[in-house]
């Protein structure tokens, strides 16, 4: 499994480790980024084997914490872009919740495979321009030297910073699920159903290898 496949799954864990009862005036975007991958990092280190052996109990966790610390509501809309205006109510509501359901699905086989060296937070981070949005710019850095680097979005949700998007080595990942809903729809003759029922989203290992330019 090359580095790009591991990649992923490793940045989806790295969400579950934000705290969930903090305040968002309590700590920076950066400083609750930074300070929760150096305890996601000891927790895997101490109990890969365990997770290993417990997928079960690894995917419960996942799907518990994903809920909270992810806005799916807002990244659900974000991926249905133009269609959300159109889907009903229940409608939004059913892909919010697959859409977090084929993460978990696809990611928590994963999260005992990683290969990397290291896992940093930047110190030089960009100016916040608003007060309810923020970015924080960190690097992963495989066994062979290279460096992909990584930019959490986040946006202030009732009190809390919530990730709504993640790019990865230039690859907006918000942007590439919202190409591929817009592709089914319109290979479904825009039946909002037929999409939701089928959605499995699929990230291409070689574009993230590569790279983009977002």
């Amino acid at each position: 499994m090359s580095l790009a496949r591991r990649l992923v799954p490793l940045l989806a864990m790295f969400l579950l480790m934000l705290p969930l009862q903090l305040q968002a005036q309590e700590r920076s975007p950066e400083e609750l980024i930074r300070d929760n991958i150096n305890e996601f990092m000891a927790e895997l280190n101490s109990r890969e084997a365990y997770y290993a052996a417990n997928l079960d109990e690894l995917k419960a966790q996942v799907d518990e914490s994903l809920e909270e610390v992810a806005d799916f509501r807002y990244i659900g809309a974000s991926v249905m872009g133009s269609y959300f205006r159109n889907a009903t109510p229940e409608q939004r509501a059913r892909f919010a919740d697959v859409f977090r359901q084929t993460l978990i699905d696809t990611y928590t086989k994963g999260l005992v495979t990683f290969d990397y060296d290291e896992v940093r937070v930047l110190d030089d981070q960009r100016a916040q321009r608003y007060d309810d949005q923020a970015s924080v710019a960190m690097e992963i850095v495989a066994n062979d030297g290279q460096v992909f680097p990584v930019s959490y979005s986040l946006r202030l949700s009732d009190g809390q910073w919530r990730v709504v998007n993640v790019i990865v080595n230039g690859i907006n990942l918000g942007l590439t699920f919202r190409n591929q809903f817009d592709q089914a729809m319109r290979s479904n003759n825009r039946d909002y159903d037929a999409v939701i029922d089928g959605w499995a989203p699929e990230l291409a290992v070689e574009e993230l290898e590569q790279g983009g330019d977002a």
